[in-house]
């Protein structure tokens, strides 16, 4: 049964132009990396008919990155999962039920296996009732926690720059959701942190860890479009899921 969507059928052919002629068959799959992109249900206050593609375009700058979009969920409970190499939670499942338990023991399992998951903004609420998946994100959405600072500029500090994903990346000012409530104890490689204007207390934006065989990229950032598209947020997005996928993350302007 396939989900994707018109849209990755366009990507497809579009990173698929990322190699040269020269290039073996061998060489071009080892350059590649298939990304998919599961959205469809969210809170009302997050419009996934308009971030998803813009984060599709996004991470589509890394023309190694093949990404599909897939508006349902529920493809986490079937096969067409391991044939992707990053796993992108684009997805809450606000007053309706998760995709169940196989799609639990699947997306659990392709991670542990080695394939790459990216969780972003309130993905970090998805899977709600499965103890498992503050484990698999390294921190999930606590709803007795305070959810974030009202939304408003605030400055992302790079508090490890010795990592792949943010060599040569400085901090910078972006306009979203600090968000407050990520909860879970997980030892994680802290990238990324942002200081509220609320409470005075640093929050993590990005961070990293190994689940099995498996790299995760969690990234509280992108609320909306604009928050997306803000170029240097744009390249944390675009070298984090590079890296989950196995790649090792370069800037948009060198691919």
């Amino acid at each position: 049964m396939k989900y994707i969507s018109l849209i990755g059928a366009l990507v497809i052919f579009t990173a698929g132009c990322s190699v040269t002629p020269t290039d073996s068959v061998d060489d071009q799959e080892a350059q590649t990396k298939k990304v998919l992109i599961v959205t469809g249900i969210d809170h009302p206050a997050h419009n996934w008919q308009q971030t998803a593609p813009a984060l599709s375009d996004v991470l589509r700058e890394d023309m190694r990155l093949k990404v599909d979009v897939v508006e349902q969920p529920e493809i986490l409970a079937s096969d067409e999962v391991y044939d992707y190499d990053i796993i992108v939670i684009h997805f809450m499942n606000w007053e309706k039920p998760d995709p169940g338990p196989v799609a639990r023991a699947n997306l659990q399992k392709a991670v542990h296996d080695g394939k790459g998951l990216f969780v972003l903004h309130f993905g970090c609420g998805a899977f709600q009732g499965w103890a498992e998946f503050s484990n698999l994100a390294g921190r999930a959405w606590d709803p007795d926690m305070r959810a974030h600072d009202p939304r408003g500029p605030f400055n992302v500090d790079i508090v490890n720059k010795n990592h792949p994903i943010t060599l040569g990346l400085d901090s910078f000012q972006t306009d979203d959701e600090l968000y407050t409530c990520l909860a879970g104890d997980r030892e994680i490689d802290l990238l990324a942190t942002a200081r509220s204007k609320v409470d005075g207390k640093d929050y993590p934006m990005a961070f990293v860890f190994k689940y099995g065989k498996g790299r995760v990229f969690h990234c509280a950032l992108g609320h909306d479009v604009k928050s997306i598209n803000n170029p240097p947020a744009a390249e944390l997005l675009r070298r984090g899921c590079a890296w989950a996928a196995g790649l090792t993350p370069v800037s948009a302007n060198l691919n």
